[in-house]
């Protein structure tokens, strides 16, 4: 959960409420559960890893290809958060995906793999749905580095097996194509975390553009943040969490039909990886 007013190009704060907040892919970048064959749609694309192969961290597409942005959604739920949903807490924000579907948006929505397991059905249509993509951010939430705003810590030993189970969950929750995109709780990484993970396969995704809408009450505030903020190829990170970040429907239908007023178009995050990938633009 990102907190208001950080910069973009820094580590994402996460609140600490949102503490309380087979195991294996067959392989990440792909996390498909459909048998590989002739139709079966083209390997998304993905950056080449970084200097010594550690994971490659992608943060905005090419300023100069046009007037692209995409709009990320973190659906969070962390591994311990079973008992506030089973009293009624939302983790889920379905007006947002359908004022999404509304506005012709099309997003990337990064689940936890407990988000998935919590919200199978929410998470098979979202996932199924052209509009939208996929990608991971991490089975449980918990921080790839230690100091990360009070969110417990999961073991080097464990970094890849957290991210491959959250593929896991996705798969049975029905999503068949998951992206090979990771995103780090809070934004938390360093080389450790980058340099475990490169088995996987994944590009990072960052982001250039905070949203403020953690925990936010002012849906016009969050609107202005993101307005302010966006420039050609950047990608935007907001949530989907109704109980944490309340007002994002409502800043979404303001910031939408602004961005296209001023010539922007809305794309996922596969886009402006590919354009980047094609000019030879690592971010």
């Amino acid at each position: 959960m990102i907190p208001l007013a950080r910069r973009a190009t820094a580590v994402c704060a996460l609140g600490a409420a949102l503490t309380a907040c087979g195991t294996t892919a067959p392989e990440a970048p792909r996390a498909s559960s459909r048998p590989a064959s002739a139709t079966a749609p083209p390997r998304p694309p993905t950056l080449a890893p970084g200097p010594a192969g550690v994971t490659p961290v992608f943060e905005h597409g090419p300023r100069t290809r046009g007037k692209t942005v995409a709009l990320t959604f973190d659906a969070d739920m962390t591994a311990g958060q079973g008992p506030r949903a089973a009293r009624g807490e939302r983790f889920d924000n379905p007006g947002l995906i359908a004022a999404l579907r509304a506005l012709k948006v099309p997003a990337t929505v990064f689940m936890t793999g407990r988000w998935a397991e919590e919200y199978p059905v929410q998470a098979r249509v979202i996932g199924r749905d052209p509009l939208f993509e996929v990608g991971n951010h991490s089975y449980s939430h918990y921080a790839f580095t230690d100091d990360c705003y009070g969110l417990p810590t999961v073991d080097e030993s464990r970094m890849r097996a957290d991210v491959e189970q959250a593929y896991t969950a996705f798969r049975k929750a029905g999503v068949p194509d998951a992206m090979p995109y990771f995103r780090f709780p809070g934004g938390c990484h360093d080389r450790r975390a980058l340099k475990t993970l490169t088995p996987a396969g994944v590009t990072a995704v960052q982001w250039d553009v905070v949203s403020g809408d953690a925990f936010a009450t002012d849906a016009d505030a969050v609107a202005r943040q993101v307005l302010e903020g966006v420039r050609p190829g950047s990608v935007v990170v907001m949530h989907c969490t109704r109980s944490a970040a309340p007002t994002t429907e409502r800043a979404v239908r303001t910031i939408v039909p602004e961005l296209r007023k001023r010539g922007y178009r809305f794309v996922k995050v596969s886009e402006l990886i590919g354009a980047a990938e094609a000019a030879g633009d690592r971010r």
